[in-house]
């Protein structure tokens, strides 16, 4: 009797429209046909395109209030769908129609109403006359409001600052960093060859269907995961452009809605236009690219992270640079780890730094090279805890150290971990195994050795004597150094001291594509937990110079091309980590309670400069950053265990982040797939001043 029933209304129905091959419509159907679905998709999908902020409160099977304050609205008992109250079967008004009040005594009673209690969509979706349907559409958004306000509460989750990457870029003319840049990012190493032109199905905001309707799009413009977006067949009409994370569920390669099911519908704006959509997507289609078939397996499986809550690393204490201590993992965003440490007792003492972070290692690392720990003293322990397998770690290349190498007492240039936009005189103060140096800056090292920091030889945050003059930068001379300007032939003849061989360096230099004035968003490691919007300012070949939009040249950082705490344009917003937005004058000063720090003397830079934020805009969860401070006597000083270190590579290989296979990442269509080339640079000693990213000689010859 039903299925006569259904066959009757869907013989009275005008007939719709039919699906080609493409999964388009002709043109539009009617509201009123569009307005009732045949799935429960279909329904969320009404559900979601409806305003929000209307006053409507939900309890299940109960009165629903309108808008106006009027009694009108309830849900169905039986398959959870809202309506209108007076439009419901029967008097008691529990079910939305004949076919439910029938189906709540029958044998899957039980299982529908689990299900909806579970959250989970009903099996079923009844008719119901919509008397009032607009009422009804409220309603449910309402609910949905509800459900998704209660699943973000119970997420926790760094909440996403609401900056406008796609204006900030279109206003002032800028340009992204592409995600190749950025292989430890999601699709860093499947990014390959997406770029202005591609198209991709997204959904179709020029539409009055109430149903999710699709369209063709094409990339405008390309800023790290964000795209500008045009629908085909505007043309050179960018009225309708928008900005997208090509990451996000909603879009897909070109073919995704045929093979789902899914209607293509030009935007009402142009539906004019053209007679004949289908042959105008055919002949527009026709030898362009798109996104690879598995584009989103793929993501899915590069946002896997193999760290783990409660897992044990030892890390960097923040109070003393010298030593290590152990944390455990509190917190994964996108790859960032948030480690408390193990002796923290509310929690509060953390620190914040990527997983391929230099400053994180397993548990027996310190005891491994000889570097300084500070033992836990934890009486409680903790259940589920686990020390993190060694393979997650980032691995070093091997070194070899039976021949020349470094020495303790010789000198070189470095970039000071306590104020990273300085590069400063140092020594290397101590030898470990392994390929690591304890190295300390000239002229503000304290007697204990307490503020030694640790970089390995191949680190590219240490550079061979000469290095600042040759690529004219600003070398800081060490404290109360009063001879000046700077000159390095005087100063070791002065200590008596020698340079480190500039063989010992690392002269690797990746063709990492980035170029001065591109924008992307970066770690502030002062503030380890903040990340914000920032540029590109200067190129020294493998070397960036890292500038805070909307701040003073004075918080500027050095980091390597290479930097697990460098992203692209939208990896905040994909993530659901925090962007700190370009900081606006008002907020850049310092409150009136808090006494202005004064300017530094010019000849010397190297004391630790901390950024500035608002007490308004401070995030939470950070207990303070790097600091120098005297030595304490609760640690343990190490011997070295000289053991080979397992692997050479630079990146262990993990479940879709950091691996090194490269899969094409746009598919053609009717179109050769093109392969970029890649080109290796190496450095040779000799004298140069050239600033860039290629090859090319960066070291001068010592004087004798």
């Amino acid at each position: 009797m039903e299925d006569a029933r259904d066959l009757a209304e869907r013989s009275s129905r005008p007939e719709r429209k039919r699906r080609d091959s493409f999964g388009m419509f002709d043109g539009y159907e009617s509201s009123e046909e569009s307005s009732s679905s045949s799935s429960s998709e279909d329904s969320e999908d009404e559900v979601r395109s409806i305003p929000a902020s209307l006053p409507i409160i939900k309890n299940n099977g109960q009165v629903y209030t309108y808008p106006d304050g009027k009694a009108g609205m309830a849900t169905c008992e039986m398959c959870g769908m809202v309506g209108v109250r007076d439009a419901f079967y029967s008097k008691t008004k529990r079910f939305c129609s004949v076919s439910c009040s029938r189906s709540y005594s029958s044998n899957s009673k039980k299982a529908s109403i689990l299900a909806r209690l579970q959250g989970k969509p009903p099996t079923k979706k009844a008719k119901v006359l919509q008397k009032q349907p607009l009422m009804a559409k409220l309603a449910a958004y309402a609910q949905y409001q509800a459900n998704q306000q209660s699943q973000s509460k119970s997420k926790s989750v760094v909440p996403v600052e609401g900056f406008d990457w796609g204006q900030y870029i279109c206003s002032n003319n800028l340009v992204g960093a592409p995600v190749s840049c950025f292989k430890h990012v999601p699709m860093g190493t499947f990014w390959g060859d997406i770029t202005e032109g591609v198209r991709v199905e997204v959904l179709n905001s020029d539409t009055h269907l109430s149903t999710k309707v699709y369209w063709i799009a094409g990339i405008v413009k390309l800023a790290g995961f964000r795209a500008l977006l045009r629908y085909e067949g505007f043309d050179n009409d960018s009225s309708h452009d928008f900005w997208c994370n090509l990451c996000i569920p909603e879009v897909h390669p070109v073919g995704w809605c045929a093979s789902n099911g899914k209607p293509l519908v030009p935007p009402k704006s142009i539906q004019h236009k053209c007679a004949n959509w289908k042959a105008f997507l055919v002949k527009r289609l026709t030898g362009a690219k798109t996104l690879p078939p598995d584009f989103a397996t793929k993501l899915q499986e590069s946002t896997q992270y193999p760290f783990k809550k409660l897992m044990r690393v030892e890390v960097v204490d923040k109070t003393h640079l010298c030593r290590t201590r152990v944390a455990l993992v509190e917190q994964v965003i996108g790859g960032r780890l948030r480690l408390v440490y193990e002796e923290s007792q509310d929690g509060t003492d953390d620190f914040w730094c990527h997983m391929y972070s230099p400053l994180i290692h397993c548990i027996g690392w310190s005891r491994s090279i000889g570097h300084r720990f500070k033992r836990s003293d934890v009486s409680k322990k903790i259940e589920g805890l686990i020390d993190a397998p060694s393979q997650l770690f980032m691995k070093v290349k091997d070194v070899d150290q039976s021949g020349e190498w470094y020495k303790d007492g010789m000198k070189l240039e470095a970039i000071d971990p306590l104020n990273l936009s300085a590069i400063c005189v140092a020594t290397v103060r101590k030898v470990l195994a392994d390929g690591y140096l304890m190295i300390g800056i000239d002229g503000s090292e304290a007697a204990d050795g307490s503020d030694w920091f640790c970089y390995h030889s191949t680190s590219p945050s240490i550079f061979p004597v000469g290095f600042c003059e040759i690529n004219s930068i600003e070398l800081t001379p060490p404290r109360g150094y009063n001879k000046l300007p700077f000159k390095w032939f005087d100063y070791l003849r002065e200590t008596g001291s020698i340079a480190a061989p500039v063989k010992l360096f690392n002269h690797e230099v990746p063709n990492h594509g980035f170029r001065e004035g591109m924008k992307l968003e970066a770690v502030d490691l002062m503030e380890p937990r903040l990340v914000c919007v920032a540029t590109v300012t200067r190129i020294i070949h493998r070397l960036l110079r890292i500038h805070f939009d909307g701040w003073e040249d004075e918080y500027d950082q050095w980091v390597d091309c290479e930097s697990p705490d460098l992203y692209p344009v939208g990896w905040c917003q994909l993530t659901g980590y925090q962007l700190q937005p370009p900081a606006a004058q008002t907020t850049r000063e310092t409150p009136p309670n808090v006494t202005k720090q004064k300017k530094k003397a010019q000849q010397y830079k190297g004391q630790k400069k901390k950024r500035k934020i608002p007490v308004g805009r401070r995030p939470v969860g950070f207990g303070g950053s790097l600091r120098r401070s005297s030595f304490s006597d609760d640690e343990e000083q190490t011997r070295p265990h000289y053991v080979p270190h397992p692997s050479g590579s630079r990146r262990p290989p993990t479940s879709g982040v950091g691996r090194d296979c490269s899969l094409n990442s746009e598919a053609s269509l009717q179109l050769k797939e093109e392969t970029p080339e890649v080109d290796e640079f190496t450095f040779s000693q000799g004298i140069s001043d050239q600033e860039s990213n290629g090859s090319g000689s960066y070291y001068i010859k010592q004087e004798p």
